[in-house]
């Protein structure tokens, strides 16, 4: 009030009033709730109301300088803007504004010298925290339009801030608007991420940034759909996030991968494989630690199962165990820790067996094992449930009896840390454990003791006893004329829980003092098992000293404790206050009653709850003693209401004990009074007995015992129809307990006992008497002692032990003969048994067959025919479950039966199994298929040849076909290994019947590998005659089923060296089908057929010549499932045999092309992965092999084939060649890419800049053969240019400039073969000016550029106008010799020789044509070998334009020379003139004339006599192409009859030597152009 009149008034002073204002709200969300709670008081009473103008004002709060302020500031304009939403966007626009202006710092001062005059102010990073924290609040009010813009600042700006804990805040802020806004603005946020990925710097700048934004998309991908393309790629980005050392990235991360997982489960399996291995042996703590985080986010996603489908538990136990490698146990320890955290109570079945290694790590010798261990045992702690805690306390327990300090006090420390955890359930467990924990304080090592004593105070904060904790409510009863309850409370301001500690940890002077304390202390409430466990270990210590006084204090303690168990007290107070209530009346008592129904209700403790009933403590009134005084007309009124409460399964278990506890009471109050009501609350105690919480079910079961104690004579009709109701309860507790109970009444009528024991070795002995039995008749007649001893019996066939248990034990207590009494009992038990058989539960159709079978043993065989007629009636019920029920009592009876007495009645039993393996239920043909199993047992092989005939019979019938194959299923999943080899040969004797094999391989499990031998042929022959018709997908999908069953290793090998075998039959038909069974099992079995990776593809690729279509689509399609599933090192270790196999179908093929890789609209994607996989990532040899055999590839592939894959092939091979690689791999990217051009040239401009570079680029490699290879790929390249003229102009000047003779020879050569590709598209001046150059290079020095300028000049004659040619040939080429150098004379001869070759129509053109020959004699005979050389060169290319142009004649001259030079005394000349004979006479030119021929034929052969080697070797092929040998003899012949003797004898010899050999093979390729570089 002080303060409000002091503030000034809001309508006083505008400005002041405005700051009031903002003051006032921000410290309304002050984080101290003190000061929020005076704040709003304050706000209240001086009736402020908040204004539009207050949320720009906020934002000074937002940057304050204090955190506190900043979290308050946010916090208050969030709540601003919420309140005037229209000031949302200008709030907005200032905040990052302002972020910006905090943002810049600007640079330090300096002098003219450069040193610093004064700083830079500090960073303001808290002002820009502050704005996060807002943005973080603000994101909830945003509208649509406004969310890119915050994103848009947010990637890149705010979280690429300089200051981590801003870029966190950032982050922070950001995810939070996602979550808010993801799902409706995905398609517009995605694009941002998007962006700023591909276009971000490759910068270590950005990396923060870069982490936060793939945090973002995975918090994004969370709204796409789960088949969206783009969500696999953000998944391995996150998961390539994790390695980044920041535990709010990684945890970020794995909080987004969860809901991503269904999106990727196919791919999660290698993920966590992959994960693990990081986990385990990465050498980065970062690394380890995010792939921990990565695991518990996929196996949250996958969910709990896959801990034990992907083997991840046996894998982390392996590494916590490995006394090798720390790093294994730390990244075991990581995993578990993040486990736990991840998934919570989920993981707790896997802790118990994660504790004991877990407790070892703590006495680790290292010490980043000890943390990870610690920090692993707080997330373990922290996330224990009540049921974990018992899991895991024996393992406690037992740890502090390790040897290890560090362990034991590992394994204190986790227990002090359970009273946190789990409270409730450790109260209940501390007598066990605080024993333990006083030894520990003895411990020789200091840091145990210390770690005993900590956690013994943590327990200490369990006790909930009012007097240890200091607290006590004293009730006084004052009696002042009428009687009126007044409650005193007085609370002790001293508690006994820190004396009792200090005894504990020091007996020896602490322990007089705590007793005399406990002696001091009235104990008058209930003292429970936390707070005994500190008292009696510090009373027992006592009665064991020496001191008489210490001793008698303790004796004083227990007996005062023992105090509060006095009954008659509380009895008597009880009812005394029954007696008040029945005198003084219930008007004066108005809320007393319906108070104590209240406290029924009350959550406390079990003994809480029962002084509500009894009397008893605070408010405990005696309710069944007030009823009581009040009569038994309020007991009508109110036991409907009881009864209908604690029959209610919905309410809360506390509140059904109170109620349940109350039939515990009422019976002592009104005694017989009571009796009406027996039989409606037997339910209601029944039901309890069945609750799961163990306190209702000991309540409950008192109230039982308490009604059958004080009715079991009196109220035997209302309670035994009950009790056998129970006996036959669906529910295992009710039986339990009704069995229980029934035996308390059956021992009350008896006179018997209960207590005894009677575990003995038979189960059939007893101890009942006639006597006994005689009291059982009396009381409850024949016919009822018999229903409830029928119970009893059938109650030993439980499934549940405790139920047999009990039932045995109340068996032989009040039966006296066994045998006697079944016989007696037998029609009764029968009719409880066929109606159990009928049931619907199964547990109770369990039990009758159980019962029958013991029936079988106990009476013997001869009760057979009595029990079989009854089960064949049973089987022709209209009830299934009766039917099902019969089923399950045949096997019982067959298993307790002998072979002989079940073949006695096998023409019984027989026929009932078949005709339960038909049945139209499933249920009922699962359970016939385990008599059937039962039957096999017992009489073996006849089982099989009496029911398997009839059923397969039965599959031809219509009506009984489905129910007959489901029957041989459930027989098979039974007796697989029996069935099988009875079934098979059966099954596959034509026609065969894939329909059964199929329906049968899903059960048959591994067995069925044993008959893939005879399987895989038949299902192959009935695949075959289906193909083509309407059954074949039908027939395709039974294969499917069958294959697809087998799983194991054998099996798989099996089935895939058969079927390749098969795809090599002659037979078509049996190809097709086995392509078709190869391709259905690769592309859909989920088997890991790694081990036959390389027979299958070589055997798929051979299938790639086959010639028929289906073949080749199958085995296509197999190919391309089998590389799809590859990963890529299994991709890279396939590139070897792959590129062998390629080798082999393309030598095998029988044109040009493999049909494999030809298909249209497939053509190589089947193989490609694996050959872009190598190309990118293998090493040099991979990158190598894969280049070769992808070009051998596009040599067998058809252009049209080939064009879909043009991108896929040409990227990664224009990507690998930029990069720095060995020269061979080089050689083999370009000599791919140059077939690639030759085959689908126009398909590839696209790439036209990118290849030109790359191809120019490579001209200038230090390799020689990598710049041959590029020469010619760009030779290849030209032929799509559409403007030639700057590639023709760049070589020209590299060939100008370039002072590598080697890279100028090579550009000549690139000159050449883009002028023979494209020379009539170059300009004129260029022409010109390369024209000029190449003329002065004829000349040259060295050979290599003289040949290569030659050449190229000759290739541009071709193009040359008639004016520029003939200005070459007159000037030039032609021109006078004399006196000209040698080698300029060389350059032009070799030049005129080529020009000969490339344009023999104009430069042999009739107005040159005799200089031409002339020129070319001289330099045929010049004294200069190299001219000589290049001259006859020239004659072999004329020798070709001749016979192309005069059909085969030659001018004489040319002719003589010939022969002349095949006679030259150098062997040099002799083989470069039979080179040409031999070039110029190839296929298909015509044959040279005989005449003409002869003196060239005499001369070659003469020369196969030389002495060189290589000349006698050439000769014979000149001779084999000058007499075309290769397409027959008739030239042979002509010339044979004009040759002398001596020469035809030569040629006969020759031929019978090589001649005829030689033109059996196909003819060389070799090159005879000289002046192409090589």
């Amino acid at each position: 009030m002080e303060l409000q009149m002091v503030l000034p008034p809001p309508d006083s002073d505008e400005k002041n009033s405005l700051n009031l204002l903002r003051r006032l709200w921000v410290v309304k969300f002050d984080r101290e709730e003190e000061i929020r709670l005076l704040a709003e008081r304050l706000w209240e009473s001086m009736g402020l109301e908040l204004q539009p103008s207050i949320c720009s004002v906020l934002i000074k709060d937002v940057i304050h300088h204090e955190e506190a302020v900043r979290q308050a500031g946010a916090e208050a304009l969030s709540r601003g803007v919420e309140e005037y939403q229209s000031q949302t966007r200008d709030v907005m626009a200032k905040l990052m504004e302002l972020y910006q202006e905090k943002l810049y710092r600007p640079p330090p001062i300096l002098d003219a010298l450069g040193r610093v005059i004064s700083e830079s102010p500090p960073d303001q990073w808290e002002a820009r925290c502050g704005i996060a924290l807002a943005l973080n609040k603000l994101s909830q009010h945003l509208d649509g339009s406004q969310v890119k813009p915050l994103f848009q600042f947010f990637v890149p700006d705010a979280l690429n801030d300089r200051h981590p804990e801003v870029r966190k805040c950032m982050l922070d802020a950001a995810l939070s608007a996602l979550n808010t806004h993801g799902k409706d603005s995905v398609n517009s946020l995605l694009p941002v991420f998007e962006e700023f990925l591909k276009n971000a710097p490759n910068d270590a700048s950005y990396d923060a940034v870069r982490q936060s934004v793939v945090i973002l998309m995975g918090s994004l991908a969370k709204h796409l759909d789960k088949s969206d393309p783009k969500v696999k790629p953000i998944v391995a980005k996150l998961i390539a996030a994790l390695s980044t050392p920041s535990q709010q990235v990684q945890e970020s991360v794995a909080s987004c991968l969860p809901p991503l997982v269904p999106a990727i489960k196919d791919d999660a399996g290698g993920m966590i494989q992959k994960l693990l291995q990081l986990l385990l042996e990465s050498d980065k703590y970062a690394e380890r630690k995010g792939a921990a985080y990565g695991l518990a986010g996929l196996v949250k996603g996958l969910g709990i199962l896959s801990l034990k489908q992907q083997e991840m538990m046996a894998t982390l136990t392996d590494a916590i165990q490995d006394k090798k490698n720390f790093r294994r146990r730390e990244g075991a320890l990581f995993a578990f820790e993040m486990l736990c955290t991840m998934l919570g109570k989920l993981f707790e079945p896997y802790v118990v067996h994660v504790l004991p290694h877990l407790l070892l790590c703590f006495g680790d010798g290292n010490q980043y094992v000890r943390e990870a261990a610690d920090d692993c045992a707080k997330a373990v702690m922290s996330n224990l449930s009540a049921h974990g805690v018992k899991l895991v306390l024996p393992s406690l327990l037992a740890a502090l009896e390790e040897e290890s300090w560090r362990t034991k006090a590992g394994s204190v420390e986790l227990l002090g840390a359970m009273a946190y955890c789990a409270p409730k359930q450790l109260s209940s467990c501390l007598p066990n454990i605080v024993p333990k924990l006083t030894e520990v304080l003895t411990d020789s090592h200091v840091k145990v003791q210390k770690a005993g004593q900590q956690a013994l105070r943590q327990i200490g904060s369990v006790i909930r006893n009012p007097e240890i904790l200091g607290k006590t409510w004293v009730c006084v009863c004052v009696c002042v004329c009428v009687c009126v309850c007044v409650c005193v409370h007085q609370q002790f301001p001293c508690a006994i829980a820190p004396v009792l500690l200090d005894a504990l940890t020091d007996p020896s002077r602490k322990t007089h003092k705590c007793l005399q304390t406990l002696l001091d202390t009235k104990f008058v409430h209930f003292i429970d098992a936390p707070s005994l466990a500190l008292i009696m270990p510090i009373v027992q210590r006592a009665f064991q000293d020496r001191s008489t006084d210490t001793r008698k204090m303790a004796a004083q303690i227990i007996g005062n404790m023992y105090s509060l168990t006095d009954q008659k007290v509380r009895t008597v107070s009880a009812k005394a206050l029954g007696a008040m209530v029945k005198g003084m009346g219930e008007s004066c008592f108005e809320d007393l009653l319906p108070w104590l129904m209240e406290t029924l209700t009350y959550e406390q403790s079990s003994v809480d709850r029962s002084g509500a009933a009894q009397g008893k403590e605070r408010r405990r009134w005696r309710l069944a003693e007030v009823m009581a005084g009040l009569g038994v007309e309020k007991l009508e009124k109110l036991m409907p209401e009881i009864v209908a409460t604690a029959s209610k399964v919905d309410i809360a278990p506390h509140v059904r004990d109170g109620y349940i506890m109350m039939f515990n009471y009422l019976p002592i109050t009104f005694g017989d009074k009571f009796t009406p009501y027996v039989g409606p609350i037997i339910p209601c105690i029944l039901k309890a007995l069945a609750d799961e919480n163990e306190f209702v079910r000991d309540t409950a079961l008192r109230a039982g015992q308490r009604i059958i104690s004080m009715y079991a004579e009196t109220a035997i009709a209302l309670l035994l129809p009950q009790l056998e109701q129970g006996l036959f309860d669906d529910l295992w507790r009710i039986r339990f307990s009704s069995v229980q109970l029934l035996g308390d009444l059956l021992f009350h009528i008896s006179g018997v006992t209960g207590k005894m024991t009677t575990e003995t070795a038979s189960e059939d002995d007893n101890f009942g008497t006639a006597q006994s039995n005689k009291a059982i008749i009396g009381a409850l007649g024949v016919e009822r002692r018999n229903r409830v001893l029928a119970g009893l019996y059938m109650g030993r066939s439980d499934t549940q032990l405790v139920v047999r248990q009990a039932s045995l034990h109340v068996w032989k207590i009040v039966v006296s003969n066994t045998p006697r009494t079944l016989r007696e009992i037998l029609p009764t038990l029968f009719g409880l048994l066929l109606g159990f058989l009928a049931s619907t539960c199964a547990d109770k159709r369990t039990i009758a067959a159980r019962t029958l079978g013991d029936l079988v043993r106990k009476l013997g065989e001869k009760i057979l025919p009595e029990i079989i007629p009854i089960l064949e009636e049973g089987l022709r019920s209209e009830k299934s479950d009766k039917r099902q029920g019969v089923c399950i009592g045949l096997s019982e009876i067959m298993k307790s039966t002998s072979r002989d007495a079940v073949l006695c009645f096998s023409e019984s039993l027989v026929p009932t199994v078949r005709k339960a393996l038909c049945d139209p239920l499933e249920e009922v043909r699962e359970a016939a298929a385990k008599t059937f199993e039962q039957l096999h047992s017992t009489i073996g092989y006849q089982a099989l040849e009496d029911i398997l005939p009839f059923l397969l019979k039965q599959l031809e019938c219509e009506e009984t076909s489905e129910y007959a194959l489901d029957g041989l299923k459930q027989v098979m999943a039974v007796k697989s290994r029996v069935v099988l080899p009875y079934l098979v040969p059966k099954l596959i004797s034509p026609p065969v019947n894939t329909r059964v094999l199929a329906f049968l391989s899903s059960v048959a499990g591994d067995a069925l590998t044993r008959h893939l031998g005879v399987l895989l042929p038949a299902m192959m022959s009935a695949l075959k005659e289906r193909l083509g018709s309407g059954e074949e997908q039908q027939e395709m999908l039974n294969c499917q089923v069958v294959i697809l069953s087998v799983e194991d290793e054998a099996g798989q090998r099996i089935i895939i060296e058969d079927l390749l075998e098969a795809t090599r039959s002659p037979e078509l038909g049996m190809r097709q089908a086995a392509a078709v069974i190869l391709n259905i099992y690769c592309s859909k079995t989920k088997a890991d057929y790694t081990a036959h990776l390389r027979g299958l593809v070589s055997g798929l690729i051979r299938l790639f010549n086959d010639t028929n279509p289906v073949v080749l689509n199958e085995s296509w399609d197999a190919l391309n499932a089998i590389t799809k599933k590859l990963d890529a090192g299994n991709q890279l270790a396939l590139i070897e045999d792959l590129h062998r196999d390629v080798r082999m179908v393309g030598n095998e093929a029988s044109g040009d092309h493999v049909p494999g890789f030809c298909i249209p609209k497939k053509g190589v994607t089947s193989i490609l992965p694996v050959l872009r996989e190598g190309v990118l990532t293998g090493s040099s040899e991979q990158k190598e092999e894969a280049a070769k055999a992808l070009g051998l590839v596009i040599k067998l592939t058809s252009a049209e084939a080939l064009k879909p894959s043009v991108v896929s092939i040409t990227g990664p091979l224009i990507r690998i060649l930029g990069d720095r690689f060995s020269w061979n791999v080089k050689v083999a990217l370009l000599e791919t890419l140059s077939l690639l051009l030759g085959k689908v040239g126009i398909a590839l401009k696209p790439f036209l800049p990118q290849l030109q570079t790359t191809f120019t680029k490579a001209l200038q490699d230090p390799n020689r053969v990598v710049r041959l290879k590029a020469a010619n790929a760009l030779g290849k390249l030209i032929a799509i240019h559409a403007k030639v003229d700057p590639l023709f102009t760049e070589l020209l000047n590299g060939i100008r400039t370039s002072e590598d003779s080697g890279i100028r020879d090579t550009m000549l050569q690139a000159l050449r073969f883009v002028t023979q590709g494209a020379g009539a598209k170059v300009d004129a001046t260029v022409r010109k000016n390369i024209t000029t150059v190449l003329l002065s290079m004829l000349g040259h020095d060295e050979d290599a550029t003289r040949m290569a300028s030659a050449g190229c000049l000759a290739e541009l004659c071709a193009f040359l106008t008639d004016e520029e040619l003939g200005s070459v040939l007159h000037n030039h080429l032609l021109a006078d010799i004399s006196g000209i150098d040698w080698m300029v004379r060389h350059g032009r001869s070799l030049a005129l020789s080529v020009a000969v070759n490339v344009a023999p129509s104009r430069v042999c053109a009739p107005k040159y044509v005799n200089s031409v020959h002339e020129m070319i004699f001289t330099n045929a005979t010049a004294d200069r070998i190299p001219i000589a050389m290049s001259g006859i060169r020239g004659m072999g290319f004329l020798m070709k334009y001749h016979i192309e142009a005069s059909a085969g004649n030659l001018p004489p001259k040319l002719s003589t020379l010939f022969v002349k030079c095949l006679q030259n005394s150098s062997s040099d000349i002799k083989l470069v003139a039979e080179k040409m004979i031999w070039w110029a006479n190839k296929a298909p030119l015509p044959a040279l004339d005989p005449q003409t021929a002869k003196p060239i034929l005499k001369a070659l052969l003469d020369n196969t006599k030389d002495k060189n080697t290589s000349v006698r070797a050439y000769s014979d092929q000149a001779i084999v192409n000058l007499l075309k040998m290769r397409e027959g003899e008739d030239a042979l012949q002509s010339i044979s009859k004009i040759l002398d003797s001596a020469s035809l004898e030569l040629l006969n010899e020759s031929c019978r030597r090589c001649l005829r050999k030689l033109a059996s093979q196909a003819d060389s390729v070799e090159q005879i152009d000289d002046t192409i570089l090589t």
